[in-house]
């Protein structure tokens, strides 16, 4: 475990204060000296058990199960997957989990688009910034489509008076 590790679980703990942070003391002073240290996910694990209750973290799982069926632009579902995933940590526990349930949650379109990302190690927000790519540029094929319709039919709309 590298330093890294160990300060995020040190900064953590040290921005805990009433009850959490009295939880927190009670299981410094009972850990055995000689005990590895807590990974970050391992701490957020413990946490969440400790102060979240379980209907709670039932509640975003199953906000993250809606999430993916909904029609919101990449923009609006990222920004929600985000504050779900903040609050949600043991459904996406690594950025790897993060960045393939963000893209399994994606309209058809795009996520077909984004095969290559499930198969690498890409930062959460480059893919989200790919996603957003995508979405525009399938955009501009439908626009363009529906122009070339419009052309062919003549260039004008028939509306009932």
């Amino acid at each position: 475990m590298g330093i890294v590790e160990v300060s995020r679980v040190s900064f953590t703990t040290f921005q805990l204060s009433g009850a959490a942070y009295q939880g927190w003391q009670i299981y410094e002073e009972g850990r055995p000296a000689d005990a590895t240290l807590l990974t970050l996910d391992q701490f957020s694990e413990m946490f969440l058990k400790g102060f979240v209750p379980q209907t709670l973290r039932d509640a975003w799982r199953t906000e993250f199960e809606w999430l993916c069926q909904g029609t919101m632009t990449v923009s609006e579902y990222a920004i929600r997957f985000g504050e779900l995933a903040r609050h949600a940590p043991i459904l996406v526990p690594t950025i790897r989990e993060r960045v393939h349930r963000f893209i399994e949650g994606l309209d058809y379109d795009i996520k077909i688009c984004m095969a290559r990302e499930l198969q690498t190690d890409a930062p959460f927000q480059q893919v989200v910034e790919i996603a957003r790519k995508i979405e525009g540029v399938l955009g501009e094929k439908r626009e363009s489509k529906e122009a070339k319709k419009f052309r062919r039919s003549g260039g004008s709309m028939d509306f009932p008076i």
